[in-house]
């Protein structure tokens, strides 16, 4: 069953003397608990689409359904309980709040959702140990490394189960280490809880852990892979393929 129905979406930047085609009559599917990453060099208009189906911006054109409701429709009230009760946004700098503690920072949108004090607090430390950060929850985000803070950020976006998340470069800011760490747990959250997660990411090997990957170009999708029953390094020769066709080096390219 498709969770999320992008159809012939358009994004435009600019006046009609200089008009930009962000992105260019997009459409696909991704299905309940399916786990997709989208490539693209800078430039090729994949955070635009990913801040289309986050609703950061409005489409110029087109239509994006999740559960079968027009999300590009959405305004007021109607749009802030869809941010706030089926998304989940995972962004490159964390977006941490500077004066709250880890664990703060995740309450608060369980807070927002008007939770009792003791659902909220099984919440937060049960999110808190499958990413490994119970440690940091007394913290305050200057106390904490890089790959602690983009866990924090993550178990706020997944805390309250949300039907879509969206991760936006989320190893961009990360060791390497850290950022296999997080997407051991993105593998987790996709199987065990079956959650549906979009990435936006220029590395091979962070979109290798996805179950598909969207090559975006000039706006479009320009090719798409799909993992099936490959090995993760199988997967990621294959992206590198896409990547050398879609030209320039590898490092800099996507």
């Amino acid at each position: 069953m498709s969770l999320l129905r992008l159809q012939n979406v358009e994004k435009y930047y600019g006046s009609k003397s200089s008009l930009t085609k962000a992105v260019d009559n997009i459409s696909f599917n991704v299905e309940k608990g399916e786990f997709t990453a989208i490539m693209g060099a800078s430039g090729s208009g994949k955070t635009t689409l990913l801040n289309c189906i986050s609703t950061i911006d409005r489409v110029t054109a087109g239509h994006i359904m999740l559960e079968d409701q027009d999300i590009t429709q959405l305004k007021g009230k109607e749009l802030n309980k869809f941010r706030r009760d089926k998304l989940g946004f995972i962004f490159q700098d964390f977006n941490l709040m500077d004066t709250l503690t880890a664990y703060e920072n995740i309450a608060l949108a369980l807070s927002i959702q008007k939770r009792s004090a003791k659902d909220i607090d099984k919440a937060v430390k049960t999110v808190a140990e499958q990413l490994g950060i119970t440690e940091v929850l007394s913290k305050y985000p200057y106390e904490m490394s890089g790959g602690q803070k983009q866990r924090v950020a993550s178990a706020r976006a997944i805390v309250t189960s949300p039907k879509l998340v969206l991760a936006d470069e989320p190893t961009g800011a990360l060791d390497s280490k850290s950022a296999k760490m997080l997407l051991e747990r993105f593998n987790y959250l996709n199987h065990e809880h079956e959650a549906t997660i979009i990435m936006v990411t220029h590395d091979s090997f962070t979109a290798s852990y996805a179950s598909r990957v969207l090559f975006i170009k000039d706006g479009k999708v320009f090719n798409e892979l799909n993992r099936g029953g490959e090995s993760r390094k199988q997967f990621f020769d294959q992206i590198i393929n896409v990547v050398t066709l879609l030209g320039g080096d590898v490092s800099d390219a996507l």
